[in-house]
């Protein structure tokens, strides 16, 4: 009964308030439609959204202001979702899985174990007490296994290339590739050098088609603006984009250059590591539109990274810049300063 007499006074007031004009009739409409919506929104969490239904969205996102974005289904995250599937969708060749076939799990287990009981032994020792038992697996093998599994080979630690890379460090240069996919879908590479002993990177270029006359002007500019004057080694893999020209160009200028033997990835780490925070810091967070507006993003970070950003292997000091002396208690005051956009934030003290 309760029900029934408020449903009689709420249709008496919307009768009031309403009138019979077309504009107050449309108004209505609308507001049953946005209740409706909401009812919607309490029942279903997630509606499916089709790529009709995508572009529609964001086509009306340019008419609305951003305050009244709250209508919408979807996130500024969700864009950044949206762009990696399509990324995702254009290298959807099938790809050849490289290498010999796995090794057999009792074998693993056996060299684990041999590993485990006898923490002096080698990899070449535990090759061969394998062979002992009719197995025949390769000391590289055993080497891969022992590091997947937290165990280091026996008892060199480190190796002769880790050795030698330490040695040479403040004299080796090592440069990469990396690719970036537009929103567009086209495919970026940049070329990039890091120096092993202070971990200062530097951008050579971004381009969409680097063959030889582009790599041979990189290695150009190199040599003319001296920043191979104290380069001993340089380090790269062996990617058909570094071709003979540019070694030659190098080798000019007193620089031995030194490829990474196949499948190994871990031979030029350092740069392998720096490309990993590029990506996780940066690119993996914006939208990129072309050419010009990756060089801007990646000379923001480059002034982050070799200026500011801490690095472990510098005891926490930048690789441009130096600790500050400690101190019993924090600054007063601690100024901040917005990088990309507030996407990464760099703390000083106040003079």
């Amino acid at each position: 009964m309760l029900f029934f007499l408020v449903h009689l006074l709420v249709r008496r007031l919307v009768r009031v308030f309403a009138g019979r004009s077309a504009v107050t009739k449309l108004e209505v409409e609308n507001a049953v439609l946005r209740h409706q919506l909401r009812v919607l929104r309490r029942t279903v969490k997630r509606p499916p959204l089709r790529r009709r239904d995508r572009l529609l969205l964001v086509a009306a996102s340019r008419l609305l202001p951003r305050d009244r974005w709250v209508v919408f289904l979807v996130s500024p995250q969700t864009l950044l979702r949206w762009h990696r599937e399509l990324a995702r969708r254009k290298w959807s060749y099938r790809h050849r899985l490289p290498g010999r076939p796995p090794l057999d799990p009792g074998v693993r287990d056996l060299v684990l174990r041999f590993a485990r009981e006898n923490p002096r032994w080698g990899c070449v020792r535990i090759q061969g007490e394998l062979r002992k038992l009719g197995v025949w697996v390769g000391a590289t093998t055993i080497r891969s296994v022992l590091r997947r599994s937290g165990l280091g080979p026996a008892p060199r630690r480190g190796g002769p290339w880790a050795d030698f890379l330490r040695a040479q460090a403040h004299g080796m240069v090592a440069c990469d590739f990396f690719t970036v996919e537009t929103v567009w879908l086209r495919t970026l590479y940049v070329l990039f050098f890091i120096e092993h002993g202070a971990r200062r990177v530097r951008v050579a270029g971004v381009t969409a088609n680097p063959d030889g006359v582009w790599m041979r002007q990189q290695a150009r500019n190199l040599a003319i603006d001296e920043r191979l004057k104290n380069v001993r080694f340089l380090l790269h893999d062996r990617d058909a984009k570094f071709s003979g020209p540019f070694d030659e160009i190098l080798g000019d200028e007193g620089v031995r250059v030194i490829k990474t033997p196949l499948r190994a990835p871990r031979a030029n780490a350092v740069a392998e590591r720096w490309v990993r925070s590029v990506r996780n810091e940066c690119l993996d967070h914006m939208l990129v539109f072309g050419r010009r507006h990756l060089e801007r993003i990646v000379r923001d970070y480059l002034s982050h990274y070799n200026t500011e950003r801490p690095h472990r292997s510098l005891a926490l000091a930048a690789p441009a810049g130096k600790l500050e002396e400690a101190r019993g208690s924090p600054p007063a005051e601690i100024r901040r300063r917005d990088v990309l956009g507030g996407l990464i934030h760099e703390y000083s003290a106040a003079a």
